[in-house]
């Protein structure tokens, strides 16, 4: 597995301002309504600092109730101002965060099936929701947040420096250890959390895979090495989380030093202004409640900050998933329709990473309705041909074609037409039974009609079940709707495929998961589907070879030997140790 790509932080900051600009009135409302909460909050240190001179100049009960009855005033018009902003803020948010979804989902329904597979489904599904609940947290409480953090602090100390300059100074202490101490950490932060961000969705991702895999992780005796496997992941996951935490400690210990300093030097500044004749007591407590009123705001303004750049590095996952052209080929090769059915397979050669090649020279010609199966040991690139053939992957050198059309270069459409691979995993989607049987694109255009439909379903011996439910062809299934076992899940498979009708089909092991009754209750299905076809049948169970017309034993990506099922026994060569070792 490779992975799907990162955004760029350009593609990240191009994505921002789109956002805003597409948004400008919204978003200018709720920056107007923050600023104007925060404006409304700069006044009560002001009457803070009124109260404190009028006491200590001997004003009367009534001028103080009026400036406590003012405070009081003002904090409930800034809690409104507040309230309103926070209000248009989510639904900014909201909005900002369904189109984000919906980008994300069309993006993935349109990434080519050889991106998908190469990368897994256990990053996408990662990037689906881990990264999207990171960004979902951050649109919707980081940002406005941040925004009011922001402007608090900005306002509040023009505020501070009006009010008095001297004293102000103060604020400057600290600036060099906090530049210091930001750089320090921004330096760092961002590789630390797309580092353990990336570790985490490996760790799901070979959860979710060994899961899928159980029971073929079983057959072959390899629970102990997808467990260790698994286990580094993990520990690997760890060591990356420990080292992002203990980047923030140390950055959060240097935060708390900084908010200390302005006070240690504002208190004793304080002071010999006062005796000085330079400032009031109300003035110095009115600085000193500003000074206050920032460190809260500030505290949350780098905190904020911080998740905003968790968020920005799932956006670049999220951003990343994009559909992409397929990489080069070594060997190009001009795209055409197809003049024949005949499969052709010339000098195939292919590499899920470079320098790590699977296949090897595979060259393999396979006739119009013949049946041929692939076997050989584990690991000797079975199934790695098969979605070659079926021009789900791009050998990266040489050629796989059909009637002398490269599968790959085949307009998605006209490929499924030719050529599909079913294999043992099938989706039942969230919708009705027609909405999962109408996927394949009706040839002639429009939809599918119910004869046509339950026809599909009779030729999979399905139709019977398929009137015994609740609604018939509109029940919903899926979740939360009506349960499906999984050999009816395989039979709506052949019913697609019936419908898409084919002329080749690849089959890895169609029913290897399922128990031996639902197993041979589908290869019934099988045989009527499979009539007249060319079928490729990557076979794990010896059986399915000895009733093919060809076999074809690959081992260590080449392809050993090729014959009949009785020609390969007699020969007496990797096929027939195979079929001794099985037996």
């Amino acid at each position: 597995m490779t992975g799907l790509p990162l955004a760029t932080p350009r593609d990240v900051r191009r994505w921002a301002v789109t956002t805003v600009r597409g948004r400008k009135k919204e978003f200018g409302l709720v920056l107007g309504l923050f600023c104007l909460a925060t404006t409304i909050g700069l006044a009560r240190p002001q009457l803070l600092g009124a109260m404190v001179d009028g006491i200590d100049g001997g004003t009367t009960v009534a001028t103080i109730d009026l400036l406590a009855g003012m405070f009081v005033t003002v904090l409930l018009l800034q809690a409104l101002a507040r309230g309103a902003a926070r209000v248009r803020c989510r639904l900014f948010s909201e909005a900002v965060l369904a189109d984000t979804r919906e980008r994300f989902v069309a993006n993935a329904l349109r990434l080519s099936l050889e991106t998908a597979e190469t990368a897994g489904t256990g990053d996408l599904l990662s990037r689906a929701t881990k990264d999207v609940s990171r960004l979902n947290q951050a649109i919707r409480h980081a940002v406005p947040e941040l925004l009011i953090a922001v402007i608090t602090v900005l306002l509040t100390a023009v505020a501070m420096v009006v009010t008095a300059p001297l004293l102000s100074l103060a604020l400057l202490v600290p600036v060099p250890l906090l530049v210091a101490a930001n750089r320090w950490y921004q330096r760092r932060v961002p590789d630390a959390v797309l580092g353990a961000l990336g570790s985490w969705a490996a760790v799901q991702a070979a959860v979710h895979e060994t899961v899928v895999g159980a029971r073929t992780a079983e057959a072959l005796s390899l629970n102990q090495r997808r467990q260790a496997a698994t286990d580094a992941l993990l520990h690997e996951a760890v060591r990356r989380e420990q080292l992002f935490r203990r980047l923030r400690l140390t950055w959060l210990l240097s935060l708390d030093v900084c908010y200390l300093l302005p006070i240690a030097v504002m208190l004793p500044l304080g002071g010999l202004a006062y005796g000085l004749g330079w400032a009031g007591l109300g003035t110095i407590a009115t600085v000193l409640a500003y000074q206050q009123a920032m460190i809260t705001p500030l505290n949350d303004a780098l905190l904020w900050l911080q998740e905003l750049q968790v968020a920005a590095a799932a956006l670049r996952r999220v951003l990343g998933v994009h559909p992409r052209p397929a990489a080069a080929r070594t060997t190009p090769v001009a795209a055409k329709s197809p003049a024949g059915k005949e499969i052709t397979v010339t000098g195939v050669r292919f590499g899920y990473r470079d320098g790590h090649e699977v296949l090897h020279g595979i060259d393999l010609t396979i006739p119009c309705g013949q049946r041929l199966a692939i076997v050989g040991p584990s690991g000797a690139g079975k199934s790695t041909l098969g979605r070659l053939l079926a021009g789900i992957a791009t050998p990266t050198a040489g050629s796989v074609a059909i009637g002398g059309a490269e599968i790959s270069h085949l307009p998605e459409d006209v490929r499924r037409g030719e050529v599909l691979l079913l294999t043992q995993e099938h989706h039942v989607f969230a919708g009705t039974l027609r909405d999962n049987l109408a996927l394949p694109a009706q040839p002639a255009g429009g939809d599918w009609t119910d004869a046509e439909i339950l026809d599909a379903l009779a030729a999979v011996g399905a139709r019977e079940w398929a009137a015994a439910l609740p609604d018939g062809l509109d029940t919903p299934l899926g979740s939360g709707g009506h349960p499906v076992p999984a050999a009816k899940a395989q039979q709506m498979a052949l019913a697609r495929v019936v419908l898409a009708d084919p002329h080749t089909l690849v089959l890895d092991e169609a029913t290897s998961l399922l128990d031996a009754t639902s197993a041979r209750e589908l290869e019934r299905s099988l045989t009527r589907v499979l009539a007249g076809r060319t079928v490729i049948a990557i076979a794990h169970r010896l059986h399915t070879a000895a009733v093919s017309h060809r076999v074809a034993v690959l081992v260590n990506g080449r392809i050993a030997e090729l014959g009949s099922h009785t020609e390969l026994l007699t020969a007496g060569g990797p096929y027939a140790q195979l079929v001794c070792t099985a037996s």
